[in-house]
């Protein structure tokens, strides 16, 4: 089973979180998150979720997987160089990426969408196509067997649906 490593800060959209953290766990996958400090991060709508590592002390080769959740977290973990590195080692090596209404925020930063197929949050979209990206309107969009994105909470069923597949059809 997969080790994914959800990245995370302070004010993410709780729902977007919680829902696929509960679908990969009952998929039998493990999920720990990655903050920027050790201690607890809320989002939105008060959900407290403990961080399992800091982000410089994170080990890439011990994970299968990113998942990048919504809100405003992707915008502060942009903005950390060591969080945009490790999401980067990700694309880079073509490993699973998951990521939904403004996540791919942080992978702008990485500078790894460049031709790549996505969708997202409406209002992030000009940045994704700035970036290079090919846009989709639709609840789901997988590329290269690696990306799999989606626009807003109320795509979660086929996001979650999507990720999972994912997983199993590559092994993990």
């Amino acid at each position: 089973m997969a080790k994914i490593a959800a990245v995370l800060a302070d004010q993410f959209e709780d729902i977007e979180f919680t829902r696929p953290k509960k679908a990969y766990e009952d998929a039998g996958h493990t999920v720990e998150v990655v903050g920027l400090e050790e201690g607890t991060v809320t989002g939105k709508h008060g959900e407290q979720v403990q961080v399992d590592v800091k982000v410089s002390n994170a080990d890439y080769d011990a994970y299968d997987a990113l998942f990048i959740a919504g809100g405003f977290s992707p915008d502060i973990l942009r903005a950390d160089d060591e969080m945009v590195e490790f999401a980067k080692q990700f694309m880079d090596d073509m490993k699973p990426v998951f990521t939904i209404c403004h996540g791919p925020q942080l992978l702008i930063n990485t500078k790894t969408l460049d031709g790549r197929d996505i969708t997202g949050y409406k209002s992030i979209l000009v940045d994704l196509e700035n970036a290079g990206a090919k846009l989709h309107d639709t609840s789901v969009f997988v590329c290269q067997n690696q990306l799999v994105s989606s626009r807003t909470p109320d795509d979660l069923d086929d996001f979650e649906k999507a990720s999972v597949e994912l997983l199993q059809e590559k092994g993990l």
